[in-house]
């Protein structure tokens, strides 16, 4: 393998290589551009370094693919991250390639991969900090490094321009909601009362499931008998397959909950209705509902055209959001009721471990995420202290 340097214009270097093909013996010359080169003596240390890369197979050949080709790649392949092992979720894959479309590739799409340089990626940080949320640019971040590493790993790039960046966005405080003590559920329970959505808040509010898992609920998943409720599939609502039922996003997501004789007793309640429905007959009217059977799929909470349809995700936030604001909780939403349903457990002393496998969490998740106060919790804290201090200072 021989090389020399050769300049092109006032301090336009580039390398030539002659490299021997292994298969047919034969020599091929190979053209390589050394922009970062001003004098011989650095482009000469260039040739120096592509040779001995070159030799070792740690040269990265040169290609005019461009970033957005590459995105495209890299979204049709799964979106593979540095875990390679774990499947990302179809909702998931479309989020990531929603944040590259919109924020990055305007920028930087048509910019050729190989030449892509940390200088431009911080720049772009510096002018979408102005017009997105910390939270969604250090999204933005994640999602970029996770493609440009799988770029680095299949050998498009020799080193990543996302390790070599002046600054990394920071991801900003969480939005954790709000978190209702005792006497705000009951007011919120109350002002649902009687209508549909009631027994899904109330199911929501005393299991800690989430919104897509409580949607996906079936009745064979209801165990009266030992007052259970198993939960093992969620809704997933995606662009492509549109809306479809997936397992949870992690192994403890299946779990099986106890729940209390007070939610068993609006279950079955909310089950004799949909029988009744099925054999049509009106409430009040004596009949033996046991001969009535329900679709072995059907589902706790359909939608309103079938007992199997569930309803679309979206909807069910929104009236939520709806009704809750005309009864004074205009910034609670739907997934705060699994916030409040683990700090009102843990406000009671159940401990972390347990209530993180009922609502299928990562004990140190829960502590970080949704471990929130409440007025009665911060009084109580301040109680116990002030026991302490009386017996300290007296």
């Amino acid at each position: 393998m021989r090389g020399h340097v050769r300049e092109r214009g006032k301090g336009n270097w580039y390398a030539v290589l002659s490299v021997r093909d292994p298969q047919t013996g034969k020599r091929k010359v190979r053209f390589h551009s050394l922009p970062d080169c001003k004098t011989k003596r650095e482009a000469q240390t260039a040739c120096a370094k592509l040779l001995t890369e070159t030799s070792s197979a740690s040269h990265v050949s040169t290609s005019k693919t461009t970033l957005r080709e590459w995105v495209e790649h890299w979204v049709s392949i799964g979106c593979p991250g540095s875990k390679r092992r774990k499947e990302v979720g179809q909702r998931s894959i479309e989020r990531y390639s929603e944040l590259l479309r919109c924020y990055v590739l305007p920028a930087l799409g048509d910019r050729p991969l190989q030449r892509l340089q940390p200088s431009e990626i911080d720049y772009l940080y510096v002018t979408l900090a102005d017009k997105i949320s910390p939270r969604t640019l250090h999204h933005v971040h994640i999602v970029l490094g996770a493609c440009l590493g799988t770029a680095t790993r299949t050998g498009k790039f020799a080193r990543n321009p996302m390790q070599r960046l002046v600054k990394i966005p920071a991801p900003g405080e969480p939005d954790h909601g709000m978190v209702l003590d005792q006497d705000q559920l009951r007011a919120l329970l109350r002002g649902f009362k009687g209508r549909t959505f009631y027994s899904m808040v109330a199911t929501a509010a005393f299991t800690g499931a989430r919104r897509n898992e409580i949607l996906a609920l079936r009745w064979s998943d209801l165990d009266v008998g030992n007052r259970t409720l198993r939960i093992e599939r969620a809704l997933e609502a995606t662009a492509k397959f549109g809306m479809r039922f997936k397992e949870p996003k992690s192994a403890r997501g299946k779990r099986t909950i106890a729940i209390d004789d007070e939610l068993v007793a609006l279950l079955v309640a909310e089950r004799e209705r949909y029988l009744r429905i099925v054999a049509g007959v009106p409430d009040g009217a004596e009949v033996d509902l046991s001969l009535v059977k329900l679709p072995p799929d059907a589902l706790m909470f359909p939608g309103e055209t079938s007992l199997t349809k569930p309803r679309h995700p979206n909807g069910v936030s929104k009236e939520f959001h709806r009704k809750a604001t005309a009864l004074g909780f205009p910034a609670l939403r739907f997934h705060d009721l699994r916030g409040t349903h683990e700090t009102l457990l843990l406000d009671q002393g159940v401990p972390v471990h347990v209530v993180a496998a009922r609502c299928g969490h990562d004990p140190a998740v829960l502590l970080r995420s949704y471990a929130k106060r409440t007025k009665r919790a911060d009084t109580s804290a301040a109680a116990v202290i002030g026991t302490i201090a009386r017996a300290v200072l007296s």
